[in-house]
């Protein structure tokens, strides 16, 4: 039987080709991505700062000494000690300030119902914070120290708030009114003429805690009196602060112990080729008695104006041109227009009106940009045969910064009125130059005149 027609016929389907259209796009987009990656990845990227309105504190912090008018009492016999007075506290002249047992051991009295009062209980605390941060394992001696002043304010404490009668002999008294402490560090007897720089560094202070010893034997100190109101405050001057300084007689302050601000009168100490500063007090000295060194801040009068990085200032050179020879643009006066005849190298010349910049006016003169003119160029004065050279004499170098608002570098002229290592405080409401939230290229190293910024 044969095979019916039509029933095994195979029908084969077209095979579509693997580059189409559609292939070529998402390619083409693909390798666009990758070499706009490359790009990125390699080129420069120029950092933006916002400009703000600021002053500069400058590091006018010192670690200032404390000279006072001192006195130290020494015993007149040995013994164990016990202390009656605060320290820090003011005593008069003759008061009874500590007793000396000649038996060699302390007196102990009998307290009965005894608490901590608030007041109390707040300087051991104190005093046990202050230990804590300023600890370093490198000066363990004033672990003992702690333990000393610890138990010497509880004791202090015991002996105002107990009702409980002790009687004491061998009572020493304060020789004149005073503030008392229970410490020395050898720069009792030191006067401004004596001052070094080595004495400002704290890495050998170790000032002895009277209240730490058991025993106390004739003749060794007993406590310390500062018998005067008047101190003063001491810290080394160097030749850029001396400038700023010059000619002050009075200089406004502040403690960072309890952020206080003083003004106090103010004079420079010449000790050889060293020269220190010294702010003179006569008040708030029972806040301070028990403090030798004193962290300090300077609070000068720091001009305000334009905060900007120092790496963003670069130096541009312009022509100055006097402004009867510039043709003003009413519309703005960031540009002006100048009839300028320019001669080509076959010596023939041309006469075309140029648009430039303005970079500063001063006295009488616009800066433009050097660019835009070429030196042995001639700027004819409008409407008359009146015209100047432009030569290399006319040029003047400015600062600047590159703002970059527009997207992309344009220079603009700034005027600094004061600075440090990082920053610099700028004019503002300068109509050439920058004004609060102006973006300008954060090291101007990276980038030229006119280059678009991304």
């Amino acid at each position: 039987m044969g095979r019916r027609a039509g029933k095994n016929k195979i029908t084969k389907y077209r095979r579509h080709s693997f580059f189409n259209i559609g292939t070529l796009l998402f390619g083409t987009i693909f390798i666009y991505m990758i070499i706009s990656l490359f790009m990125y990845l390699t080129e420069t990227h120029v950092t933006a700062y916002e400009v703000m309105k600021g002053a500069i504190t400058g590091n006018y912090r010192y670690h200032a000494l404390a000279l006072r008018t001192e006195e130290i009492v020494t015993a007149t016999q040995s013994g164990s000690v016990r202390y009656f007075e605060r320290e820090g506290s003011r005593t008069p002249a003759g008061n009874a300030v500590c007793a000396v047992n000649e038996s060699g051991s302390k007196e102990t009295a009998a307290i009965t119902d005894f608490s901590l009062e608030a007041e109390d209980a707040k300087r051991i605390q104190d005093i046990i914070s202050n230990f804590t941060i300023n600890y370093s394992g490198s000066a363990f001696q004033t672990a003992y120290d702690l333990k000393a002043s610890v138990e010497g304010r509880i004791a202090e404490a015991i002996e105002e708030n107990s009702s409980d009668y002790v009687s004491v002999h061998n009572q020493c008294f304060a020789p004149e009114s005073g503030f008392v402490l229970y410490s020395i560090d050898g720069f009792e007897d030191v006067t401004e003429d004596q001052l070094t720089q080595d004495m400002f560094s704290q890495s050998g202070y170790n000032p002895d805690n009277l209240r730490s010893r058991a025993k106390v034997k004739a003749g060794e100190p007993l406590f310390k009196l500062v018998t005067k109101e008047a101190w003063a405050v001491y810290f080394p001057v160097d030749e850029k602060l001396l400038t700023e300084l010059a000619d002050m007689e009075k200089i406004r302050f502040r403690f960072l112990k309890d952020n206080e601000t003083f003004t106090a009168p103010f004079s420079v100490i010449q000790n050889g080729d060293e020269v220190f500063g010294k702010i003179s007090l006569n008040s708030s000295l029972v806040r301070y008695v028990d403090d030798r060194f004193l962290e300090i801040e300077l609070l000068l009068n720091k001009k305000e104006g334009l905060k900007i990085p120092s790496s963003a200032i670069v130096e541009r050179t312009f022509y100055k041109i006097p402004e009867e020879y510039v043709i003003k643009n009413e519309d703005t006066d960031q540009e002006v227009v100048l009839k300028v005849e320019h001669f080509g190298e076959d010596g023939a010349s041309s006469v075309k009106y140029v648009t430039a910049n303005v970079y500063q006016y001063q006295e009488g003169y616009y800066l433009i940009d050097r660019n835009v003119l070429s030196e042995g160029d001639y700027i004819q004065l409008e409407d008359s045969a009146k015209r100047m050279q432009v030569q290399e004499k006319d040029l003047v170098t400015l600062h600047g910064v590159y703002n970059i608002n527009k997207g992309y570098a344009v220079f603009r002229e700034i005027t600094v009125i004061d600075e440090n290592e990082e920053y610099c405080i700028v004019e503002s409401n300068n109509t050439y130059s920058l004004s609060a939230y102006d973006f300008i290229v954060l090291d101007a190293a990276q980038v030229t005149e006119d280059q678009i910024v991304y």
